[in-house]
């Protein structure tokens, strides 16, 4: 079955690029466009979808507020953040909003199919070092660590655990980690899924966002 995928962007030139793009592909299908979030949230009520791109900055209903309604919903698409970087303050908000990752606009085609596919079978993060360096850049944005108090929830992992996230967070894949703590990326792996669990998170990506959040893993990719 083809992945359905929804295009929202306040420029028609950029949708069509996007779909240029999306229809050579055997396994992809634009279902729908929209121009802005509203427009979003009122053809997913008619559309089967499962990844929506979704711009951030446009009129109306912008792409955070979208997607945190649209995430709330039971059975919501996955959604990829389109951001510029230099100019975007709002990505890390719809991370927090429930966006399963980001890309930016002008991401190579392959990069972007392949951020697709990867979010749609369920790997919620896309480009651990985009994902990195953009929580680094807003990393004042977050509650600073000598004032904010850890989460409980991290004291229910094991020493183990507390170092996968902390590697999840700065950015290294399955195979990396392995790699760096000489594990299997089978252990690794359910090593994630146990801190989603245990901490009540949907994906990597809150992984990542809970470890700034709290201080885990501050700018730099440096430990707290």
């Amino acid at each position: 079955m083809s992945i359905r995928v929804m295009l929202v962007d306040d420029q028609v030139l950029l949708r069509t690029g996007f779909r240029m793009v999306l229809a050579a592909q055997p396994d992809m299908e634009v279902v729908a466009e929209a121009g802005d979030g509203a427009e979003a949230i009122e053809a997913l009520r008619s559309t089967a979808v499962d990844v929506v791109l979704m711009d951030v900055r446009m009129p109306r209903l912008d792409g955070v507020e979208a997607t945190r309604r649209i995430c709330a919903q039971p059975g919501a698409p996955k959604v990829l953040i389109l951001t510029t970087f230099d100019l975007d303050e709002y990505a890390f908000s719809g991370l927090k909003a429930g966006a399963s990752g980001f890309m930016l606009k002008d991401v190579p085609p392959d990069e972007l199919l392949g951020a697709i596919r990867s979010v749609h079978s369920g790997d919620a993060v896309v480009a651990p070092s985009t994902t990195r360096r953009l929580l680094d850049r807003f990393a004042p944005m977050l509650p600073s660590a000598s004032h904010e108090p850890q989460h409980k929830e991290l004291d229910r992992l094991t020493d183990r655990e507390r170092e996968v996230m902390i590697l999840v967070a700065q950015g290294l894949s399955n195979g990396e980690i392995a790699a760096r703590l000489v594990l299997s990326e089978a252990t690794v792996k359910t090593h994630v899924g146990r801190i989603l669990t245990k901490l009540g998170l949907r994906d990597r990506v809150q992984v990542v966002v809970l470890a700034y959040e709290t201080g885990l893993v501050r700018a730099g990719g440096s430990t707290g």
